[in-house]
């Protein structure tokens, strides 16, 4: 029976969701799975309710927010893929000695397609002494727009994802300051689904976090070159020199987990910056939101690399 995954949006640091279906990981399992795209990122759980899909990928704090608002949704992480926060800070400076009081009496562009980033950064503001309502925020614009307001001079600093942060780089038109990743885990993307589905499914759940498994073992072996020409296809806008550089920079700020073990620091830490901007109101525990008996049955089995 084909199970219908529903992916979130298209990113670069989604690379290893991709990677699993252009490495063949889940014909591998024996599983047939479908990609899916959502209407719109915040519409990816609705799927899983109505029947839209089985499975989706998502931030954690979709989940947060959907248990927030009916404690007796049956939503639930299975398996971790990005286990700390793929964001970066660019200055029109350079900036190698970067700490987050540099961000007072600057002009700060933030991510405004998805509400993660922010939180974390105002998180991180917060736990360094300095209130999020202090800074200064240009008016809500998407990270291209943002892009073009840095080369104008028109910002001081903005909030990207890749490929936007490599592409500013090699034009000169940015510095990085920040790579968020290193503030180390901050749960950011898991294989989610419905608490029914793997109590009526369980093998094809475990089939899909082995998928993954395996596929994490490829990534970590090889370089982000390698990664890059295998998930072309996925990303065709991106130049395989561009996706290549951005590939090798996740892996080497651990963006990416090495196995699917959702981690409890992430997820916390997560939850934690959501309390503090009120955008749930619930200090939920770690097994509120994730089901890990099939991570950690599959990293016991220890399958090769896919």
């Amino acid at each position: 029976m084909p199970v219908t995954l529903i992916e979130n949006f298209r990113a670069a640091f989604y690379a290893p969701f991709y990677a699993a279906f252009a490495l063949g990981a889940y014909k591998s399992e024996d599983v047939d799975v479908r990609l899916e795209m959502s209407a719109a990122a915040d519409k990816t759980l609705t799927g899983l309710l109505t029947g839209t899909g089985n499975v989706s990928w998502g931030g954690p704090m979709r989940l947060m927010r959907a248990l927030d608002e009916n404690p007796k949704s049956d939503l639930v992480g299975f398996c971790e893929v990005v286990g700390r926060d793929p964001f970066y800070l660019l200055g029109c400076k350079p900036n190698v000695d970067f700490r987050m009081n540099d961000l007072a009496g600057k002009t700060l562009a933030v991510v405004s397609e998805v509400p993660t980033p922010w939180y974390c950064l105002q998180h991180d503001l917060r736990l360094a002494g300095i209130d999020p309502a202090a800074i200064r925020r240009a008016p809500a614009r998407s990270m291209g727009e943002n892009l073009e307001l840095l080369r104008a001079g028109k910002v001081d600093v903005i909030q990207v994802f890749e490929p936007l942060a490599q592409k500013a780089v090699d034009q000169g038109i940015g510095h990085i300051w920040h790579a968020a990743a290193s503030r180390g885990p901050a749960s950011y993307t898991t294989l989610n689904t419905t608490r029914s589905f793997l109590e009526r499914d369980p093998d094809t759940a475990l089939r899909m976090t082995r998928a993954i498994y395996r596929t994490q073992k490829w990534i970590a072996a090889h370089d982000g070159r390698e990664l890059a020409e295998a998930i072309a296809s996925y990303l065709p806008d991106i130049t395989l020199k561009t996706l290549a550089a951005c590939c090798n920079g996740y892996k080497e700020s651990g963006v990416w987990n090495t196995n699917p073990i959702q981690q409890r620091a992430g997820l916390e830490w997560l939850r934690d910056a959501m309390l503090a901007c009120n955008a749930i109101r619930t200090k939920f525990a770690y097994e509120d939101l994730a089901d890990m008996r099939f991570a950690e049955q599959v990293i016991r089995e220890s399958p090769p690399s896919i």
